[in-house]
């Protein structure tokens, strides 16, 4: 990526936080919602989990799956190397929620106008968030290779016949 690009990106250093700092802020704030006041978070969509102690577990139990995931997005704003392992995170949870919201709406129908919302934000959220994470490791890359590593341009050539003379990759 050239110095112009950096310009012109999108995705900056800062871009990536701000994106990382608000999917973790998000995903850990739903989470904790669930966690301690589902009534509350579920009486929007129409959801009415009552003294069903039974529902309120079983919805208590991905929040915390989903509070963790907040929690690693958010270490990407505060330690650079967590930039591509967050942004993994917050491209699988906001994919996978927006993708099987999508999923249950073909098989099931259309649901709370609020949940057919949240579906468009997690698939944005998502989109934006691979776009970032295929931008980090672009640039992971030319950097080895302009540095030289072998890590970034291994070839094997069909020379190497036994594990004996095969360069070892060390990069795994």
């Amino acid at each position: 990526m050239t110095k112009n690009d950096q310009k012109t990106s999108v995705f900056s250093s800062y871009g990536s936080r701000g994106l990382l700092l608000a999917s973790g802020l998000i995903a850990a704030g739903i989470a904790a919602t669930i966690l301690f006041a589902p009534n509350a978070f579920y009486r929007d969509y129409g959801i009415d989990i009552g003294s069903n102690v039974s529902l309120a577990n079983e919805l208590k139990a991905p929040a915390g799956a989903l509070l963790i995931a907040g929690l690693l997005m958010l270490a990407g704003v505060f330690r650079s190397e967590f930039a591509i392992p967050s942004l993994a995170t917050a491209t699988a949870i906001y994919l996978s929620y927006g993708l099987s919201r999508l999923l249950s709406m073909a098989i099931d129908g259309i649901p709370h106008s609020g949940l057919v919302g949240a579906a468009v934000v997690e698939i944005a959220i998502g989109v934006i968030c691979f776009l970032d994470l295929t931008r980090h490791r672009r640039i992971k890359v030319a950097r080895q290779i302009a540095a030289g590593s072998a890590c970034a341009a291994v070839t094997f050539s069909a020379e190497f016949t036994n594990d004996e003379e095969r360069p070892k990759n060390e990069c795994i």
